[in-house]
């Protein structure tokens, strides 16, 4: 519970503790970030890490000086590129077992939502997954237990993982520090929360009439 109320509050008020993370630890918040971006994206059991709202909110601070945004976008880059690397190879050493309910550990319904959304998109789905909370973590781990070679998920990863960072770093960059976003830096790291759940909700939604249809039928 403790680490719920932690999570809920950071987030909202990442302003803050990210500043503190920069003061307190200075060169060394880039290893935390780049850790933060890789576990999110490269283990299934971390999908409600932050991930878009934080590297706006480090985009901000690279715009304050506080941070290089070169070295900020490159090892971040690299964390979302390696997570993804690292989450496919899972996924095929697990294989079909995955889908079996028997791994306590993987929520059968993001499984099989994800499994939804690539069969829909194809391998579009590792570069449109990046921008999906939930469906970003799990999108590689199906693409490793099903039939997607690696030297094809890699042309998608590496696509999908610099696009996804360059987008929310550099629109913290540049927007960030915009008088009105500073006031309201909580609604605006709530609105990319929110904005970003959108897609999965959608299709969620979709897929119900589209069974209520075919049970109609």
């Amino acid at each position: 519970m403790e680490v719920i109320k932690f999570l809920i509050d950071f987030i909202l008020h990442m302003d803050v503790h990210l500043n503190e993370i920069i003061s307190n630890y200075g060169t060394w918040t880039y290893g935390i970030l780049f850790f933060v971006i890789f576990i999110e994206t490269g283990l299934v059991v971390t999908p409600f890490l932050p991930g878009d709202s934080l590297l706006f909110a480090a985009g901000t601070f690279a715009a304050l000086g506080s941070l290089n945004p070169f070295y900020l976008f490159g090892l971040l880059a690299l964390a979302a590129v390696l997570g993804d690397t690292v989450n496919y190879s899972i996924g095929a050493f697990i294989g079909e077992r995955a889908f079996s309910g028997d791994i306590k550990f993987l929520k059968k319904e993001h499984l099989d939502r994800t499994q939804e959304f690539y069969e829909k998109h194809g391998g579009k789905t590792i570069i449109l997954a990046r921008f999906i909370p939930i469906i970003r973590t799990f999108a590689p781990f199906v693409a490793g237990v099903g039939t997607m070679k690696y030297s094809r998920f890699i042309a998608y990863n590496v696509v999908g993982g610099i696009a996804w960072v360059a987008i929310f770093t550099f629109m913290g960059y540049f927007f960030g520090n915009i008088p009105f976003v500073k006031k309201n830096f909580e609604l605006v790291i709530f609105a990319i929360i929110f904005i970003s759940f959108i897609p999965p909700v959608l299709e969620v939604f979709k897929a119900r009439r589209e069974a209520k249809a075919a049970a109609a039928d």
